[in-house]
């Protein structure tokens, strides 16, 4: 049997994306800026972000102690929510839609390794968080899943595979446990983006 040989590792066709100076400023100062809590206001935590190249809409909140591996390859809809802690190591592209909430301790990884190669050679693989979707804290989805709109992903929970639309799943590795459901708002609120779409497991 073949031995590992991690002195022999390799990327692949792997690169980080950005320039080396690009690089080294958001390492030592993008990263500083958007994680520290002594900056608490979201709105520069995003200018911050879109300086470097990410793609973030209206309305996003963004909680101290935020982690991401490179902005410039991050892309967040409108009024989501990024938790305290979460860590968003996208070696891939990472697409989180509207109206998404992603709590504390969250990791999203897009990396891999090939066990079946000495080489243990690097895989990356993009994470698709759809819409109206709840990651509960410490949960941790992993490279090339898709998480179905309206789906949740909950407290300490592992997705390995891709979740399926307004479905709780829950577990390690996460098991579908029951559909998600959501009542209707009071008279005179606006209506949730979940209420405004036709979907058999939306009551009310």
């Amino acid at each position: 049997m073949a031995d590992i040989c991690l002195d022999q590792y390799r990327t692949g066709s792997y690169t980080p994306g950005a320039s080396v100076f690009k690089q080294l400023l958001w390492f030592y100062l993008g990263d500083f800026l958007v994680q520290t809590p002594l900056l608490p206001f979201s709105g520069i935590k995003v200018a911050i972000l879109r300086g470097f190249g990410a793609q973030i809409g209206r309305g996003v909140r963004i909680k101290p102690h935020v982690k991401i591996k490179f902005p410039w390859r991050l892309t967040v809809g409108h009024h989501t929510w990024l938790g305290e802690g979460l860590w968003i190591d996208n070696l891939a592209p990472v697409v989180i839609e509207d109206q998404v909430c992603l709590s504390q301790g969250v990791y999203l990884c897009t990396g891999n390794h090939d066990w079946s190669q000495p080489t243990f050679d690097l895989r990356v693989s993009p994470i698709h968080i759809k819409k109206s979707s709840w990651i509960a804290a410490k949960a941790v989805i992993g490279p090339g899943v898709t998480i179905g709109e309206g789906a949740i992903l909950a407290l300490g929970s592992v997705a390995s595979q891709s979740l399926k639309p307004w479905t709780i799943y829950g577990g390690n590795p996460a098991q579908a446990l029951k559909p998600r459901s959501l009542k209707a708002n009071e008279p005179g609120l606006e209506a949730t983006v979940g209420e405004r779409l036709p979907h058999p497991l939306i009551s009310g």
